[in-house]
């Protein structure tokens, strides 16, 4: 059994319209992720109202996403997700996630919780690129990769932050975070959840990322750190 819980960074981060963006590639943008947090599919009026416009302007946006495979519509005309999305995000950080999943895999197994790989988006946000799951679990937390946080809320960008020289204010997760080598938070991401992260050694050039788990109760913590840096480790080996 798993469990699942919609967050603030699984509803997606809110864009706002500035006078230098195109509103019509905002708005479909916005129905992209909109079809992204309901797999079931939107009507053409759940849209409109996801998105704020009329049901004739969001029926030309789906038009023109349909036609470019990005959506797609049912036998019951609901609109989801399309084909094309898979062709354009396959190049994204691709060497990153063949290298990593192994390594996920063998994280989520040995410690019996949901393994996931993060990447720092920008000075304030962190992304999930990549969620493994365990099978020898009987519970364990499910997610979706590309879920989006604030860098200062989670186990996964705290040790990002905790890579920076002390700062007057920052949270005692982050100070602890340097001494101990990785950063453990409570409740942050996924109310009830716990998080445990380490940061992979990095090239130059490149952005933080972070490999941690994810679950909900947390025995021999020491241990479990210890082996979410192990993991990080074997992993920025493996990438250098």
């Amino acid at each position: 059994m798993n469990h699942s819980t919609e967050t603030a960074g699984e509803r997606g981060t809110a864009v706002e319209l500035d006078s230098g963006m195109s509103k019509t590639l905002h708005h479909g943008l916005q129905i992209l992720e909109a079809l992204s947090r309901h797999p079931h599919g939107l009507t053409v009026t759940d849209v409109a109202d996801a998105v704020g416009v009329h049901r004739t302007v969001a029926h030309r946006l789906i038009r023109t996403l349909e036609a470019h495979r990005l959506c797609r519509r049912d036998e019951n005309k609901r609109i989801t997700l399309g084909t094309g999305l898979v062709t354009l995000a396959e190049p994204v950080e691709q060497d990153l996630r063949t290298v990593a999943r192994p390594v996920l895999e063998e994280l989520a197994e040995r410690t019996r919780a949901t393994a996931h790989l993060v990447i720092r988006e920008s000075d304030t946000e962190v992304r999930a690129l990549m969620v493994v799951e365990p099978r020898n679990a009987e519970v364990h937390v499910a997610f979706r990769p590309g879920q989006v946080h604030p860098i200062d809320r989670g186990s996964a960008g705290l040790v990002m932050l905790a890579a920076n020289p002390p700062a007057p204010g920052e949270r005692p997760e982050v100070t602890a975070a340097r001494e101990l080598g990785y950063a453990v938070t409570r409740g942050e991401v996924v109310a009830t959840v716990f998080g445990i992260s380490a940061l992979i050694p990095r090239r130059r050039g490149t952005p933080q990322t972070s490999i941690g788990i994810s679950l909900f109760e947390i025995d021999e913590e020491e241990t479990r750190g210890s082996a979410v840096v192990e993991h990080a480790r074997r992993l920025g080996a493996l990438l250098h």
